[in-house]
Parts: C-alpha cells; sequence; structure tokens
C-alpha cells in the first residue's frame, strides 16, 4: 500500500473518508457506514463505551490486542459509574470486544439484564504487534524512529510488516455490518480506546487522519445516532455526544497523553423563553434565558470554577451573554468560593461572527422539534450560511487563544448550539455537509485542546457534555425521536 501524507488542512466532502486518492480508491470498493445504514427500518442508537482504567494502562504499558491486563479497582469503580449513567436504557443487546478488560467493564454494565451480550472479535483493541507489553519509554528506547512515527503519523506507521491503523478502521467498517444488521434499535459496544475512535469516525465517514483526534477516555461514552430522512430511504448518522466520561471533562490538563498548551471550551448558551420550540429557534436571540437557562448557565459557571479562564467570547445576542455573564462572575469570584487565593480577572469579548439567529429568521424552513441531527432539515442554503459564519468566527477565536507564554491560555466561547457546531467542523477541517452530523444541547460543554498549540490540529476532548447538569442533564439514553420510534 501507497504511504500517502494526508493534509489536515484539506476539506473533505461528504461521504469521502479522506482528501486522499488512495483513500478515495479504497471507499469506493468499500461500501460506507451511511450506506450500510440503508438497509435500517427506522432509528437506532449505539452507545459506545471504553472499559475502564486497566493494570497496563495504570503502569503506562502499550496493550494493544493483548490480554493480559484486568481492570484496575478504579477502573472497577468507573465501570459501575457507567453503569448507573446507563441504568434507565433498555439495550436490546450488547456486543463487547472478547479482552477481559472489556468484557469485565462490559459484565458490570450490563448487569442482571437478560438480554445477550455478543463477543465480537473485530473489537478488540488495535493490533500493535512486537510494541504490545513495552513501557512507553522502553517502546522509545528500543525502536527509536519507529516509536516516533507511530506518536507523530499514525496512519502510515508500519511495524512487523502491517499497517495497524488502516487494518483498525478496515475492522471498524466490518463491526458495523454486524451492529447495524441486528434488529435492536438501542445497541451497547464496549470496547477500546483506538477502536472506539475508529468506530466513531468510520460511522462519519472520516478517515484514518482522524485517529487521536476523537479521544476516548476510560468508560467515556459516545453516542451515535441513525436517523430515517424524510425521503430516498437515506439515514442521517449523529454523533450525539463524544467522551462523556466518569470524571469532569476539563480537569486533565493532557489530550491522549500528551499535555496540551491552548484550550477551547465552547458552551452551548442556556434555555431561553422563546415560545413554539424546546430551544427558541423561532426567536431572535433577544429572550432572556428561562430559568432552565439560568439553572444551566450557573451549573457550568461551577463546573468551569477549578479552571483559570483567561477570556470569555460570546455572541452579542441576550442568552449568550447571560450566559457568559454567570461565568465570569464565578470566575471573578474564585477567591471568595475557596477555588482560588485571588481575585481572577477574566476578559469579556463579544463577536458578531457567532451570531446566527437572523439566519434562523429568514430560513425557508425551521425546526420546532431540537432532537439529534436536527440541522439536516435546514436547506443547504442555511447550512451554508451557518458554515461562512463559523469560518470567521474560527479564525478569529484562533488568534485569541494564540499565545507566546508559556502558560495555559483557556478560552470559553458561548453561543447558539448552530454556530458552535459549526466550530466543531472547522476544527476537524470539515466541510458544510458535516453540520448535520453533530448534536450539542443547551447547557451543554465542549472541550478542544491544542497540544501543539493553535497553529497544530485541534484534539476534541468531549462534546455536548451534560452530566455536570445534575438532574437536569440531558440523559444519554433519552430517545433522539418520539419514544414510539425506539
Amino acid at each position: 500500500m501507497l504511504s500517502l501524507v494526508c493534509s489536515p488542512t484539506i476539506s473533505v466532502r461528504r461521504r469521502s473518508t479522506s482528501p486522499c486518492r488512495a483513500t478515495l480508491r479504497e471507499a469506493e470498493a468499500t461500501p460506507s457506514v451511511a450506506e450500510k445504514a440503508r438497509r435500517l427500518r427506522e432509528a437506532k442508537r449505539v452507545v459506545l463505551v471504553r472499559h475502564g482504567q486497566s493494570t497496563w494502562n495504570e503502569e503506562g504499558r502499550i496493550q494493544g490486542s493483548s490480554d493480559f491486563s484486568v481492570l484496575t479497582s478504579k477502573g472497577e469503580s468507573q465501570a459501575e459509574t457507567s453503569r448507573q449513567m446507563l441504568l434507565s436504557d433498555s439495550f436490546d443487546v450488547c456486543f463487547t470486544s472478547p479482552l477481559i478488560r472489556s468484557k469485565r467493564t462490559a459484565e458490570i454494565i450490563w448487569g442482571s439484564r437478560p438480554e445477550e451480550m455478543l463477543p465480537d472479535s473485530d473489537l478488540r483493541e488495535i493490533d500493535l504487534y512486537s510494541f504490545q507489553g513495552l513501557l512507553k519509554h522502553e517502546g522509545k528506547e528500543r525502536y527509536g524512529s519507529l516509536y516516533r512515527q507511530w506518536q507523530k503519523d499514525a496512519p502510515n506507521f508500519t511495524i512487523d510488516g502491517h499497517y495497524p491503523v488502516r487494518q483498525l478502521w478496515d475492522r471498524a467498517r466490518n463491526c458495523w455490518d454486524r451492529i447495524l444488521a441486528h434488529e435492536g434499535k438501542s445497541v451497547l459496544v464496549v470496547a477500546h480506546n483506538a477502536v472506539n475512535q475508529a468506530l466513531v469516525a468510520t460511522a462519519l465517514d472520516l478517515g484514518t487522519e482522524y485517529f487521536r483526534i476523537l479521544l476516548q477516555s476510560n468508560c467515556g461514552v459516545s453516542v451515535l445516532d441513525f436517523t430515517p430522512q424524510d425521503q430516498g430511504g437515506t439515514f442521517n448518522i449523529c454523533l450525539n455526544r463524544l467522551n462523556q466520561t466518569p470524571n469532569s471533562p476539563v480537569a486533565s490538563g493532557t489530550s491522549g497523553g500528551r499535555k496540551t498548551k491552548s484550550r477551547m471550551i465552547l458552551v452551548c448558551q442556556g434555555a431561553t423563553q422563546s415560545p413554539g420550540s424546546e430551544f427558541g429557534l423561532g426567536g431572535m436571540g433577544y429572550e432572556a434565558l428561562n430559568m432552565l437557562g439560568v439553572i444551566q448557565s450557573q451549573k457550568t459557571a461551577e463546573l468551569l470554577l477549578d479552571l483559570k479562564v483567561n477570556c470569555i467570547v460570546s455572541s452579542p445576542r441576550v442568552p449568550a451573554i447571560d450566559t457568559a455573564t454567570a461565568i465570569s462572575e464565578v470566575q471573578e469570584a474564585a477567591d471568595c468560593l475557596g477555588a482560588d487565593c485571588v481575585p481572577r480577572y477574566v476578559e469579556r469579548k463579544q463577536l458578531f461572527d457567532l451570531e446566527v439567529e437572523p439566519i434562523f429568521q429568514k430560513a425557508t424552513k425551521n425546526s420546532t422539534t431540537y432532537q439529534s441531527g436536527w440541522l439536516s432539515s435546514f436547506n443547504q442554503s442555511t447550512l451554508k450560511e451557518l458554515w461562512t459564519k463559523s469560518v470567521s468566527a474560527w479564525q478569529a477565536l484562533l488568534k485569541d487563544i494564540s499565545s507566546e507564554s508559556e502558560e495555559e491560555k483557556i478560552l470559553v466561547v458561548v453561543g447558539h448550539p448552530a454556530i458552535l457546531t459549526g466550530l466543531l467542523c472547522q476544527c476537524l477541517h470539515l466541510s458544510v455537509d458535516w453540520m448535520p452530523s453533530f448534536h450539542l444541547d443547551p447547557g451543554s460543554v465542549s472541550v478542544i485542546d491544542f497540544p501543539d498549540g493553535p497553529a497544530g490540529r485541534g484534539v476534541v476532548r468531549c462534546t455536548n457534555y451534560t452530566a455536570h447538569l445534575g438532574r437536569w442533564s440531558i440523559p444519554i439514553t433519552r430517545s433522539t425521536v418520539d419514544d414510539e420510534a425506539f
């Protein structure tokens, strides 16, 4: 196979797994997950969970598809937290990796459910051959440049005559055959870090260059929704959330083991008083937050209190300003709240490129139901306007987060979920066609890390995190359409 390097700055077109020609030829030979989804007759939700912390995770040892590590006590506790998180869902089936650490996690989450658990060897972790069993520093010492290639250019990394990441993507596509073929409408999949990344990426038609870009933490939960469209027997595939973890998504200063210098936190403004829809899409953005929106903004401010936020940039519309104000006031009271020894100063800005409400006002079709993939109900011209706005906003935000200082810089961005969805597309170098492929709820938090600085690729730590909202959080297992469809 040719060793080609895919440019991360090229926007990919819908249903192409990569901008590289070699990958495009492979995609033509292998049906995409979207094409496989055409065989579905009704909506389907797939919940992915990575196993809890293992003994080799704790030791910093390269596991790959070896089967010698087991869950630590922390890993067992993480799995129990995930069980509580998913307790109310009546899953129809559980697919699991046959490896001990994943199988044990699945057993804890599955509990006493009578439905079957199906081991699938293609769900095992990435095959790393000679690397398996080595401590990370041993890998560096023994393999030198080969280990550096694994760290810096994993898609083209080859070892013992194999391309592990390319093979993993092939396995993930094979897994989707069986997951989608199962008659269950609610499916649990318990597996591993790399293979769950590959499952998310292949579902969204993203190629191997997205390896290590969509994080999967221990017991992190990701949700993919397959929702039928009105015409043509097509299904919209939407990443409802990525990597909702038992712990706070902002607690760690690392991304995939790499220390991050800059971080961008996307905060969806709270729910408003606009009548006629769950999120007030029909409003002009002049409506105040309703009581739920006030609670959401306060809960988000509390979540971010342990971080020293440098700057908050918001849309100039009222709901975004009110949400940003709540975060700012709590940050500046950090000393009184016991989170810091001195008061904090937070810079506040408004960015007109984050303002999208007028676009919805003139849209030919308006959505009054706020469900997974809701942006697919708007025509292409509306989505193009939203996406174009996000291009300008993203460039402005990258300038704001740039810093010559060695200290970590944290930028909070507050706005309507549609513009924040566009920012996720910009981070991932995706075209307008991917706008309906992401879902963000009111009050949710999404985190983007820049381990190589703002000039490097952004790493998506999580999307649509709502656990901080407590009893007002959006359940992971909430149906994406009416109850009868699930």
